[in-house]
C-alpha cells in the first residue's frame, strides 16, 4: 500500500509506536521529495516543501496517521581524539573550514573516512581511530532556512 508524508516529528515523540523504521545514511537523509521503501516493500512518497535533515529518531507522519521512523545507518568513520579541549575546537574549525559533515562530542569528533583528512588530522595532532556506528552530523547554519544554495564567488576563503 502507498503511504504519503508531507509532515515529520522531530524529534520523534517518545510514546508514538511506528509502523515502520527506514534506515538512511546520513546522505540520504537529506531530502525533499522521495521515494522511500520499507522493509514489507510498501513505499512511502515524502513530499516536504523544502529539503531537510533527518534525525536519528525523527518520525514521518503518514497520511494515516501512522508514523515510520527514521534510523541512522551505522557507516565507517574516523573518530578523532583531541588532546584537550581547545585542540576540539582548533581540529573541528579545520574541518568546519573544508565544508565536511562532522558529529561533534565533547571529547571526539566524528567524520566519514578520508584518507587525506586523516593525514591533516594526525599531522594537527589528533589522535585517530577507525569506528563503524550510526552517524549523525551536526546541521549546518543555514539548515532550514528554506533552501540555502552555498555558491563559491562571494566569500572569501581558499579551499584545499
Amino acid at each position: 500500500m502507498p503511504y504519503r508524508s508531507t509532515e515529520i516529528l522531530s524529534p520523534g515523540p517518545a510514546g508514538k509506536t511506528p509502523l515502520h523504521t527506514i534506515a538512511l545514511t546520513h546522505d540520504q537523509r537529506h531530502l525533499r521529495r522521495k521515494l522511500l521503501h520499507l522493509d514489507n516493500d510498501d513505499v512511502v512518497m515524502l513530499d516536504l516543501k523544502e529539503a531537510v535533515m533527518l534525525a536519528d529518531g525523527d518520525l514521518l507522519v503518514l497520511d494515516t496517521g501512522d508514523h515510520v521512523r527514521i534510523a541512522a545507518v551505522a557507516e565507517p568513520l574516523y573518530d578523532i581524539r583531541p588532546r584537550d579541549p581547545l585542540h576540539l575546537i582548533e581540529l573541528s574549525w579545520h574541518l568546519g573550514n573544508r565544508h565536511l559533515a562532522a558529529e561533534i562530542r565533547l571529547d571526539r569528533i566524528l567524520v566519514l573516512r578520508d584518507p587525506v583528512i586523516k593525514a591533516m588530522l594526525e599531522g594537527l595532532g589528533a589522535t585517530v581511530g577507525e569506528v563503524t556506528e550510526p552517524f549523525q552530523p551536526m546541521r549546518g547554519a543555514y539548515h532550514g532556512s528554506g533552501g540555502h544554495s552555498h555558491g563559491h564567488g562571494s566569500h572569501h576563503h581558499a579551499h584545499d
